[in-house]
């Protein structure tokens, strides 16, 4: 698998607008952009840390992903994306390695990009984004 870089920290938060503010006011990053995905029922801010991203994470549904996971878990670090060239080949790649996949192929998620989900049993329980713009 051709990794660039971490891509993103997904950060599941009960509300954007008191989360926000404090990636700002307390570590003076600026939200670039809030995005709705709405097939994934959630709403996202954009924050950039160098070649990284941290992704904040609001449901819009109590029965989506986002929504489920702060229910069962409660707000707090989600997943990790690692950046590729190609999402569709990275994932065939990992499931001939043995890892269980959430998505067979890619989907689009927030920015435009192209996702496709590790399942976290497969990956020491980090739940794994793979992303790209091929």
């Amino acid at each position: 698998m051709d990794i660039s870089h971490i891509e993103h920290i997904g950060i599941a938060v009960k509300d954007l607008k008191e989360a926000i503010p404090f990636y700002e006011n307390v570590f003076g990053l600026k939200c670039y952009s809030i995005e709705k995905v709405a097939d994934q029922k959630v709403k996202t801010a954009f924050f950039k840390v160098g070649d990284t991203k941290i992704e904040l994470l609001e449901s819009t549904d109590p029965e989506g992903p986002i929504g489920k996971f702060i229910e069962k878990k409660g707000p707090g670090v989600h997943h990790i994306a690692f950046a590729v060239n190609n999402v569709n080949n990275a994932l065939a790649e990992a499931e001939e390695k043995g890892v269980r996949l959430i998505d067979k192929t890619s989907r689009k998620g927030a920015e435009g990009l192209n996702i496709g989900f590790l399942h976290p049993k497969s990956t020491h329980g980090v739940l794994t984004e793979i992303c790209g713009e091929e």
